[in-house]
């Protein structure tokens, strides 16, 4: 069996990165062809698992970036820790990877229009003014979504085509009448309910 471990290889700025190795093929790329699922197989897999819907801004500097995620989960409440990954082949991804802090928008049904925005490829996703604005720490963030966390990224992981962050949460936000909780399942959006209680 291959055992993997993660080992710190350099930083991008303040930030601690780390890259998952194989302690009998080396890196994750060459693992990836080595052996192991196809992309297919991986995905096909996966698909039957349905995720929470995120949205991510950050701002290094040179503008506001957002991205949907759906690979958020809480990792430790003492500290508040949570983590996520982003892919290379996003154009967010570069100013993700650059901010000391950014925000993690939890959505709810109500909020779909935007997770279809930070989704679409190719738009400016900060267009509309009315629809975002900056916290006083400077973060940019979305108006009218049901939570959201403000955090200090604390380390990267680089994995495969992707990276995954790992963030602080200093400070939080949420709605006093939420909607549904939005999942992303099967190629499609949901939304949880009573209907989906078993």
């Amino acid at each position: 069996m291959t055992q993997y471990s993660a080992s710190r290889t350099h930083s991008v700025g303040a930030h601690a990165v780390s890259r998952i190795t194989g302690a009998r093929h080396g890196e994750v790329g060459e693992l990836a062809a080595s052996d192991g699922l196809s992309a297919e197989e991986f995905k096909a897999v996966f698909r039957n698992h349905p995720a929470g819907v995120a949205v991510i801004t950050a701002d290094a500097g040179e503008g506001p970036v957002g991205l949907t995620a759906t690979s958020v989960f809480s990792v430790s409440a003492e500290p508040p820790l949570l983590v996520f990954s982003v892919s290379s082949q996003s154009s967010a991804t570069p100013t993700i990877l650059r901010a000391d802090t950014l925000v993690v928008h939890l959505l709810g049904v109500d909020q779909l229009d935007l997770a279809r925005l930070c989704s679409t490829s190719g738009i400016d996703r900060f267009a509309d003014r009315s629809r975002w604005d900056r916290l006083i720490t400077g973060e940019p963030y979305y108006l009218g979504t049901d939570s959201w966390i403000r955090g200090r990224v604390v380390q990267h992981m680089e994995a495969g085509n992707s990276t995954v962050i790992a963030v602080h949460a200093l400070q939080s936000h949420r709605a006093e009448e939420p909607s549904a909780p939005l999942v992303y399942h099967n190629r499609t959006w949901h939304g949880l309910g009573d209907h989906s209680t078993v």
